[in-house]
């Protein structure tokens, strides 16, 4: 806490002057039906008093008040609250009062981030351990069951093991996005940053969830046809990696038969706005705010049927926002959705 002594003397100058006005009115009083003295003598004596007043008054809040409310200093000092800490000892009570409200706020917006902070991480443990617990439960049974007997069969044998390879393989998904949003949630975010053609990443996320698109016959299709490359400078592969995950969320969340439509426009000189739209059901507005969030799903149930680890928006987010950029959302539930976002174009 800072040593200096921010002095006051508002309390010292009232008093006096209080004090002084009495035993003026008082004197005089008393001299206009007894002394008879000069006047000369009384203001004197009460310029005097209030002199004599003042400097008493003001040492004793100096040296007896200040006391007193630098305990108070050094006790909530101990509480770590920094602001409160640097400011100076001060014996103005009206400063002094809104200095302790400004704390008490400070200290009550912290205890609510707090509750807030502990929620979350209660509900994100609850979160992990639910995404967990279903493959390991689901593996353990495939497993219990051969070594109770059914391994002597051998097509029972080969479906069982492939059924747990797969739950196997859900489990090394979610443990690689957990270990990426951990990294890319502490900043450590190693961006390769380069020049590429934006178009051909995104012709390569169609290539590779072709299929998975063609199992509902969604089309993927870009808005029109782009003669010439779009070049933007970002890191390629996590960049890749956004757009697989909204492509695969629009394929998940898509209807028969819908489109998921890629659009490149210039947003400003130097930002290129990369859009994902599709037309399938679209998203409530009380869940929007709350996308980017891990393992929050706007579909409790429906959405464990379609896989996914529940933290590809939230490694979206993150890996936009380290590159400076923006995402955007823009849905219309029974409509569909549009992720977007903003990349740096090269010169």
């Amino acid at each position: 806490m800072t040593v200096n002594f921010k002095k006051s003397y508002k309390f010292a100058l009232k008093s006096s002057t209080y004090i002084t006005l009495f035993s003026f009115g008082v004197l005089y009083i008393f001299n206009y039906y007894f002394l008879k003295v000069s006047l000369w003598y009384i203001v004197l004596y009460a310029i005097m008093l209030f002199i004599f007043s003042f400097f008493v008054l003001q040492f004793r809040v100096e040296h007896f008040i200040y006391r007193r409310v630098k305990k108070i200093y050094d006790d909530v000092s101990l509480l770590e609250n920094v602001s409160f800490r640097n400011q100076p000892v001060t014996t103005d009570m009206a400063t002094l009062t809104k200095e302790v409200q400004k704390f008490a706020r400070d200290k009550k917006l912290e205890i609510e981030t707090l509750k807030i902070r502990e929620e979350y991480r209660r509900e994100f443990l609850g979160n992990v351990s639910h995404e967990l617990k279903t493959p390991l439960f689901t593996v353990q049974g495939y497993l219990l069951t051969l070594l109770d007997g059914a391994m002597d069969d051998k097509n029972i044998r080969k479906k069982y093991l492939q059924r747990a390879e797969k739950g196997v393989e859900r489990l090394i998904y979610i443990v690689k996005d957990l270990d990426m949003i951990t990294k890319l949630e502490t900043g450590d975010l190693n961006l390769n940053l380069s020049e590429f053609n934006i178009i051909e990443v995104i012709q390569n996320v169609f290539d590779l969830l072709e299929m998975r698109a063609a199992k509902k016959h969604i089309t993927l299709t870009f808005d029109t046809h782009y003669k010439h490359p779009i070049k933007v400078i970002a890191d390629q592969e996590k960049i890749q990696q956004v757009i697989t995950n909204l492509v695969v969320n629009s394929i998940k969340y898509g209807k028969e038969g819908g489109t998921t439509e890629v659009s490149i426009e210039d947003l400003v000189s130097n930002k290129a706005i990369i859009r994902i739209t599709d037309n399938g059901e679209g998203i409530e507005k009380h869940h929007i705010s709350r996308l980017f969030e891990r393992f929050y799903r706007v579909d409790k149930s429906g959405a464990r049927s379609e896989g996914g680890s529940g933290l590809g928006l939230a490694i979206v987010k993150h890996i936009i926002e380290g590159h400076n950029e923006k995402i955007y959302v823009e849905s219309e539930f029974g409509v569909g959705s549009e992720f977007s976002f903003t990349l740096e174009k090269a010169k």
